[in-house]
């Protein structure tokens, strides 16, 4: 069995090749990229994919029996390029689909919930077989942010009290390769989250107490984060939609307590303590 994956040079998509590249007996790998060049990979073949242009999606299928859809990063593309992907998968021949989501996906308040859900009835509308993984946040969307508030005094949100039950790339990329080498989990989705939820306040402490330095937590009304993250050099965009999922926190977005996330992987997901100490590394 061949398994190709999407955004193969990405932060998740390096760790997922990782991962199956160690597995025991591991199957044929086809690493899926915009620009092959971009990263230097020796965990299997590499083959140009652009989700934009239709005419690399078959090609780079041909011969793969499960396709890893990790969701495209252009926010407000998904829908089109995920769709692509689909049609170009069944044209060649491609067995099944393990895909991204994003947690609680169909009722979630999150903006970015729309593209999955879009992709998520494309998916079972093709006929292809399908795992989905609504994953919840990666810890490192938050612990990127540790220097820039050991640097600034304060750690900065509008997430209020809202509960985050995050987990990191890597717990999420092991579920991505356990249920891409396991026909078992076709037709299923998990809801995938950490074990321990936390707020951001318990993350300043955190950040307090292992960097020896006092790093409160700071919560902004949402336009007002959007406007300091803008300050930070990020475009508008983005400074607001990043502030609109901190708000979609605060009413419970990022919380999930199934523990689905564990029991596929097996063992207990990383804690924020451990997610902290690599940021401070």
């Amino acid at each position: 069995m061949t398994i190709a994956i999407t955004g193969a040079s990405g932060q998740l998509g390096q760790l997922v090749l990782n991962r199956l590249s160690e597995q025991k007996n591991a199957e044929p790998i086809v690493a899926l990229m915009r620009t092959p060049t971009a990263a230097s990979l020796n965990k299997g073949e590499t083959r140009r994919f652009d989700y934009n242009k239709i005419e690399t999606l078959i090609p780079g299928l041909t011969g793969v029996d499960t396709l890893i859809l990790i969701s495209s990063s252009e926010i407000g593309q998904r829908v089109t390029q995920h769709r692509n992907v689909i049609t170009a998968a069944q044209s060649a021949n491609v067995k099944r689909i393990i895909y991204t989501s994003v947690l609680h996906a169909d009722v979630s308040a999150l903006s970015l919930a729309d593209e999955h859900r879009a992709t998520e009835a494309a998916l079972k509308a093709s006929g292809l077989a399908f795992t989905i993984l609504r994953n919840g946040w990666y810890t490192e969307n938050y612990t990127a942010s540790v220097k820039a508030a050991l640097d600034g005094g304060a750690f900065i949100g509008s997430a209020g009290n809202g509960l985050i039950s995050s987990a990191s790339r890597a717990d999420y990329a092991e579920a991505l390769a356990i249920t891409a080498t396991d026909f078992s989990h076709d037709g299923k989705i998990y809801e995938l989250a950490g074990d321990t939820a936390w707020t951001l306040a318990e993350l300043a402490a955190e950040i307090s107490q292992q960097s020896g330095k006092k790093i409160p937590y700071l919560d902004l009304p949402t336009n007002e984060y959007a406007q300091a993250l803008i300050k930070f050099g990020l475009p508008d965009g983005l400074a607001s939609a990043i502030a609109s999922w901190d708000s979609a926190a605060s009413r419970g977005a990022l919380f999930d307590d199934s523990h689905q996330l564990s029991a596929l992987i097996g063992r207990p997901t990383t804690g924020l303590a451990a997610s902290v100490a690599s940021a401070l590394a």
